[in-house]
């Protein structure tokens, strides 16, 4: 076994984050240190990108602030995530959405995919 796997392993915990895929909208909830205190933040937009794998895996979400675009990289194993949220699953054919940044008002929106029960 490759030693840096080894490391890797030993040194972060396993987390349950719900599955979740570019395209989808979802609110991280991060704890934030500041000096000697400690709050928790969210950040709610949209999955722009998943890369990497193992324990150097990231996810980058995006959202408006006063009409900025604002992205922020997340990696999975980070100990500082308390929680993600999905609210709503995306309809997209990519897996990184890099063209949502020259988009604006509602052609930046994306549609929701739906699910249809098959019944027998």
């Amino acid at each position: 076994m490759d030693a840096i796997k080894f490391v890797h392993e030993q040194l972060t915990a396993e987390k349950s984050l719900p599955a979740f895929r570019a395209g989808d909208n979802i609110v991280v909830n991060y704890r934030i240190v500041e000096g000697d205190k400690e709050r928790i933040q969210s950040f709610r937009g949209d999955v722009i990108q998943i890369k990497g794998a193992g324990p150097t895996k990231t996810f980058t979400v995006r959202k408006m602030s006063n009409g900025v675009g604002v992205e922020r990289i997340f990696p999975f194993a980070s100990p500082n995530i308390v929680e993600i949220q999905v609210t709503k699953r995306g309809k997209v054919r990519r897996s990184r959405l890099f063209y949502l940044r020259n988009l604006v008002g509602k052609k930046a929106r994306i549609k929701e995919r739906t699910f249809v029960k098959e019944s027998k």
